[in-house]
């Protein structure tokens, strides 16, 4: 196999080490006799993530690089390898006895057919009894792995098996950022957006060897993984709810604004100018932090958004909020007016209060968008460094 000059090697087996005098010195032996058998020009590197339990000792005994990482977290560790790996392909894999790494080549083999992911599915491969709770099978896994495929059209099914492969180049246009166990979310959601060439392969799960606690928990680590999915889809956690509650709280107001049929009265409005209120926001947040994420190229950009924001100006956003202050202050002053001719208290509270909470509710908003739109112009303003620099 003729590997690019670019790369010593053409694979690079990385495992993240904490606390594994147990496991990863028989980790390292299986993941060499894959090499020897298949006779791979490969390489092996453990990062270590601060280990304190006679793991280094261990690994120092074995023919492979050895890491230090000093910053913590699962997906830190790796990235100290991958980092330091100088292999064309990379596979990953943990120490803890979990992953069955004398049997890598369906991983390689696809690398080499062109794949830039390669993620494996243990509920294709097979999960040996114990080696995964009833919860995380059941529950924490096929929920946490079916909101990636609905945020993010992604085909992969299995989001959290750390035992997968990818290509160097590929891994360096993923930019990926998250040191914890979500590290493993940020792989698959990048790299489905950046469109790379994903295919899940099966693989068996089998019991961790190591007799204490594992490194994985599940609510903390659950809940990593779902706040990473979230915040790197603004649609569905603003967008989506604020354009639904935008609408509901319209069609609320022009529902009550006449007078309702079912003793809605102002109480309602008032409810209803809420949800408009927030959902402009929400909205203006999810436009926001989208942008900001591209600009700090955390996610690829959009296509459809960058349409839509060609047109987006502060010249614009500053005429649609003139509007809607035009129109909200029309109503101030039709308050004034009837106040200053006394017609106030020939109204009840009911009919002079749609006025005022219709007219306070385009003010604020009016200024919601003054105050997004010259945000937006902030984030997309360029920055040049001086050629003297």
């Amino acid at each position: 196999m003729v590997v690019n000059e670019e790369y010593e090697y053409e694979l690079s087996i990385v495992m993240p080490c904490l606390n594994e005098v147990e496991t990863v010195g028989l980790c390292v032996d299986k993941a060499m006799s894959f090499i020897e058998k298949n006779k791979v020009n490969a390489e092996i590197v453990v990062a270590d993530n601060g280990s304190s339990d006679g793991s280094l000792e261990v690994i120092r005994q074995k023919a492979v690089r050895l890491i230090n990482v000093e910053e913590k977290g699962y997906g830190a560790a790796l990235m100290g390898g991958i980092n330091a790996a100088k292999g064309k392909y990379i596979i990953m894999g943990d120490t803890d006895g979990s992953h069955d790494l004398e049997n890598l080549m369906p991983f390689l083999e696809k690398l080499r057919e062109g794949y830039e992911l390669v993620v494996g599915n243990r509920f294709k491969g097979g999960i040996e009894k114990k080696a995964m709770s009833f919860a995380n099978r059941y529950i924490g896994n096929p929920v946490l792995s079916g909101l990636g495929r609905i945020f993010f059209k992604s085909k992969v099914k299995d989001f959290h098996c750390g035992l997968r492969g990818f290509t160097k180049r590929a891994y360096n246009l993923m930019n990926l950022r998250t040191s914890g166990m979500e590290f493993a979310s940020e792989m698959i959601v990048k790299a489905t957006l950046r469109n790379l060439n994903i295919i899940e392969i099966p693989v068996v799960m089998l019991p961790s060897g190591r007799p204490g606690p594992a490194h994985l928990k599940p609510f903390r680590d659950g809940w990593r993984h779902l706040r990473f999915l979230l915040l790197f889809s603004p649609r569905w956690l603003f967008l989506y709810p604020s354009i639904f509650m935008i609408v509901a709280g319209v069609s609320i107001n022009l529902w009550v604004l006449p007078g309702s049929q079912l003793n809605l009265d102002v109480h309602t409005m008032l409810y209803a100018a809420a949800l408009i209120i927030i959902g402009m926001q929400g909205v203006s947040f999810a436009v926001l932090t989208k942008v900001f994420a591209v600009q700090e190229e955390l996610l690829p950009e959009h296509p459809r958004l960058n349409r839509l924001l060609k047109y987006a100006t502060l010249e614009k956003g500053i005429f649609i909020g003139m509007i809607i202050f035009i129109c909200g202050m029309a109503g101030v002053i039709f308050s004034l007016v009837l106040l200053e001719r006394g017609w106030f208290k020939d109204l009840s509270i009911s009919n002079t209060m749609r006025i005022v909470i219709t007219s306070a509710t385009l003010l604020i908003v009016s200024f919601q968008i003054f105050f997004s739109s010259f945000f937006y112009s902030i984030l997309k303003l360029k920055f040049h460094k001086s050629s003297n620099k």
